[in-house]
């Protein structure tokens, strides 16, 4: 039952965007109704994917073909449930979110067509994670795929979201290309499209082995893992921003999926494996939060956060494949423990941020960090959340990115025994940490405090309600996993047993993580937080109504041209890791006792796009020019291109050696 209800919710929210199309390109009752589809369907794919989860439990259902080759298999299992989760609830909280953000009254030319693809995108994940076979799951992919690419685009009259919708779409379909060997490879170890367990000796070590790095290779991509992460900077930055929420905290855990599913399929993983993995992810992290520290735009700023916390799931994820190579039922639950519970709680904040960062660009038209400033007296209720969403990312607590980073570290401090190679990425992510909180301490102090730093920009407001209500769920999730951990054991559990089987009884992650405790030192260090807050906003007011000022360094009166600005608070840490960040900056020149009005600048750019592929794409166009002679245009030209190809294939179709026996009437050699 409950595995129909979930096709019925993704029906519903795939033509969600249907019944706007042929109304006026002005009116929002198609996005009222549009909103209110996405919202009941979603609810009941919650629903259902929470009753598999509790349950432990799995259905399986079958779509005939015109042949028996080409029946479509779903399936509803724990796994696939865990994933469903965070689809629906973004996907309720998105279009909730779009009512005031992306509004059919100020958008009437992408408005309907923005809906339409947003309804497809939700149901194309969804039938990703309830797919049971190679063929149903690449339909649904590319309808996920081609989904994203038309949101990605949704101003297309910019040429800069023209150009990441179309680096986004090379990206995504090389990720297919992958997909299609990974699925020949599986049907040549099982003989099926279906999703089936291999025997122990069904297929030999190297088929397994291609079979995992082909994987690695197609979802890693769709994940953005390092160094397959230059399509989602520009992809996420110039996306809507609930669209990119749903890009950030949803669609690239579908690739941690395809990876986990991929290895449900695979037995006796070798330790190697694991340790690929580990170390994938700890650069992904470590590089990831680095690249972030250096941008000036707040939404690529998140999306290279994004890169850093699907390192961490990586890392989670590594450290179960250890465990499960060296029969350790404690890393193998610690590891996929922290891998799952960080899919969920990243799903939370990085929402979380990117709604906040949109409702920040609704107010101020910019997504530039340095001509913002002195928000937070302005946009308190998104102050507020943002700055939960920020601490959640940092792994500090009391929320719930501090629980699932535990699990993570707990693992690794364990491996010290046997692997001591794999616990050197616990001072990896110690570092990740530390650089986040960082980051986050620019991006809070140049955008909420201080004066702000462009006058010109029309009188800034606070978001209106239908776009802080999401966010407040958010924040309200995140503060629930972070203080109550325990409520997330048992889905946690149905997802472990599922992916490792062999264990016929799971270690209780309660007795490996000091879960019990957590809730009552949570709640005592909130409670100290709050203290402090409210001290020291009484001590401040208690000093201003003195008429006391800040200490003034000189100047009588202080402007916000010598505040802090983006580039200056990092600069000390972008310059520490130059050799990888490899930053470029222009310094004014003063060339004269009264020089003339000048300017600094200063970028990171991603050094696999702008350092490695742009080059290499360029060169490989300059050794090409040869073919444009082929390129007419005219339709002629082109159908004899067709026939000349068309005859060669009929050529080499020809069995040779038959025909001219049968000419001859000899046997030919």
């Amino acid at each position: 039952m409950w595995f129909y209800c979930i096709v019925a919710s993704a029906v519903l929210v795939a033509t969600s965007g249907v019944p706007g199309m042929f109304l006026g390109r002005r009116s929002s009752g198609g996005q009222m109704l549009a909103t209110a589809m996405v919202v009941a369907g979603a609810g009941i794919g919650i629903a259902a994917a929470f009753a598999a989860l509790l349950s432990g439990a799995g259905a399986t259902v079958q779509l005939r073909g015109p042949v028996p080759e080409l029946a479509l298999h779903f399936r509803l299992d724990p796994l696939g449930a865990f994933f469903l989760v965070p689809i629906c609830l973004m996907g309720a909280l998105g279009s909730i979110y779009g009512i005031s953000y992306w509004s059919q009254e100020h958008h009437p030319r992408t408005g309907q067509r923005l809906r339409l693809w947003y309804g497809l995108l939700i149901a194309g994940m969804a039938l990703v994670v309830l797919a049971s076979d190679a063929i149903a799951f690449l339909f649904a992919w590319e309808v996920m795929a081609l989904s994203a690419f038309f949101l990605v685009s949704t101003e297309d009259h910019k040429k800069e979201a023209r150009e990441a919708a179309w680096l986004y779409l090379v990206s995504t379909h090389v990720s297919t290309l992958a997909l299609f060997a990974l699925f020949a490879l599986l049907r040549v170890a099982c003989g099926s499209f279906e999703f089936r367990l291999l025997e122990p000796g069904q297929a030999g070590l190297g088929l397994r082995t291609a079979i995992f790095l082909v994987a690695l290779f197609g979802f890693g991509f769709k994940a953005g893992m390092m160094p397959f992460h230059f399509w989602l900077p520009s992809a996420h930055a110039n996306a809507p921003s609930h669209v990119s929420a749903i890009l950030s905290g949803v669609l690239l855990k579908v690739g941690v999926y395809g990876l986990l599913r991929t290895l449900t399929l695979l037995p006796a993983p070798p330790a190697i494996w694991g340790g690929l993995v580990l170390v994938l992810g700890t650069l992904s992290a470590v590089l990831g939060v680095l690249f972030a520290l250096g941008q000036h735009d707040l939404k690529r700023l998140l999306a290279y956060h994004s890169i850093e916390n699907i390192g961490i799931i990586l890392m989670g994820l590594g450290l179960a494949m250890i465990g499960q190579a060296r029969a350790r039922p404690d890393l193998i639950v610690l590891g996929l423990a922290g891998c799952l519970l960080h899919v969920w709680n990243h799903s939370l904040f990085k929402s979380l941020l990117f709604l906040a960062a949109g409702s920040l660009i609704h107010s101020t038209r910019t997504r530039e960090i340095d001509l913002m400033g002195g928000l937070g007296k302005r946009m308190p209720r998104t102050t507020l959340l943002f700055f939960v969403g920020a601490v959640a990312i940092c792994g500090l607590p009391p929320l719930n990115g501090f629980v699932s980073e535990l699990f993570v570290y707990l693992g690794l401090f364990r491996t010290l025994d046997r692997s001591p190679g794999a616990a050197l990425a616990a001072p990896a992510l110690a570092l990740v940490g530390a650089l986040a909180v960082a980051c986050f301490v620019k991006v809070c102090g140049a955008v909420f405090l201080g004066l702000p730093r462009r006058d010109a920009l029309r009188p800034m407001h606070e978001a209106p309600s239908t776009m802080t209500a999401p966010m407040a769920v958010l924040a309200a999730a995140c503060v629930l996993i972070g203080v109550f951990p325990s409520t997330v054991v048992r889905p946690l559990h149905s997802v472990i047993h599922l992916w490792n089987p062999s264990l016929k009884e799971d270690p209780a992650l309660g007795a490996l993580a000091p879960l019990a405790a957590l809730t009552p030192m949570t709640l005592l260090f909130g409670g100290i937080l709050l203290v402090l807050f409210v001290f020291a906003r009484v001590s401040f007011a208690r000093r201003v109504t003195r008429g006391s000022i800040t200490w003034d360094c000189g100047y009588a009166r202080p402007s916000s041209r010598m505040q802090y600005t983006a580039s200056s608070f990092a600069n000390t840490l972008v310059e520490l890791f130059r050799s990888v960040l490899r930053p470029r900056s222009h310094e004014p020149k003063l060339s004269a006792p009264f020089p003339t009005a000048t300017s600094f600048h200063s970028r990171v750019d991603d050094v696999v796009l702008q350092g490695f592929l742009a080059p290499l794409w360029h060169q490989f166009r300059l050794r090409l020019r040869w073919l444009r002679v082929f390129q007419q245009g005219s339709v002629q030209s082109y159908l004899v291109y067709i026939l000349v190809i068309l005859f060669l294939l009929l050529f080499l179709a020809i069995p040779l050696k038959d025909t001219l026996r049968a000419i001859v009437g000899t046997d030919v050699p």
